[in-house]
């Protein structure tokens, strides 16, 4: 399910949605659609998107899935499993183990010999492979638990790499005071965009597009 909230900040946006929803913080998340900061005689405005799998009505009662759910040990060895077996029927190796465990995420390692195969163009191959097996944590009874799927330190080589690039947008933008459309992401991606630049008092950022990948806008706001 998906839901939209509009505040002063990105926090006091998230803390809207949760008191609406009736919901963890851990139970959604986050894409920024728009951040527009404040300044003279001007409010600040962040415009969010909530992904949720989770609804108001079982705040007060448990879903059906939870409770029917395996063991914590019985489902962390059932996801293994699927990973494992998910990846060698696409034709692969693969090894499949707990990287970290958190309140709420789960965080597993891939090791393969095609482990650049399973990250595919920009990721999106690892992103559907992390999709199925959330929706299979599900089937367990753990649709509050978040899997997160990494090979080859990917997941962090990303971000490093995103962060770059989008001081480097902004620097562009402050530089010719033209606008730059940002290369489609998923949502993740795109909140680290929307967070590395939403300090930066003239430069503005704001997500363009349908569906899961979008583009980010980068926009200068400053005097000209």
């Amino acid at each position: 399910m998906e839901y939209e909230f509009e505040a002063r900040t990105e926090e006091e946006a998230i803390e809207l949605a949760a008191r609406e929803l009736g919901l963890s913080r851990e139970q959604f998340d986050v894409e920024i659609l728009e951040s527009q900061k404040g300044g003279f005689l001007k409010k600040g405005k962040t415009r969010i998107k909530i992904y949720t799998t989770e609804a108001k009505i079982w705040a007060a009662e448990e879903a059906p899935a939870a409770r029917n759910r395996v063991s914590a040990k019985d489902g962390e060895a059932k996801i293994l499993e699927f990973v494992t077996g998910l990846v060698e029927r696409m034709g692969y190796n693969c090894k499949a183990t707990v990287l970290f465990r958190e309140e709420q995420k789960l965080g597993i390692r891939l090791d393969s010999s095609s482990a650049a195969i399973l990250i595919g163009k920009k990721g999106k191959n690892l992103d559907s492979l992390q999709l199925l097996v959330n929706v299979y944590a599900g089937q367990l009874g753990y649709g509050n638990l978040r899997v997160i799927l990494d090979t080859e330190n990917y997941r962090i080589r990303r971000e490093e790499s995103i962060v770059k690039m989008a001081y480097e947008t902004a620097e562009q933008v402050r530089r010719n005071r033209v606008s730059v459309l940002l290369e489609a992401m998923n949502p993740f991606e795109r909140r680290i965009v929307h967070t590395t630049l939403n300090d930066i008092v003239d430069i503005e950022t704001k997500s363009e597009g349908e569906g899961l990948y979008k583009q980010v806008r980068v926009t200068f706001r400053g005097k000209i």
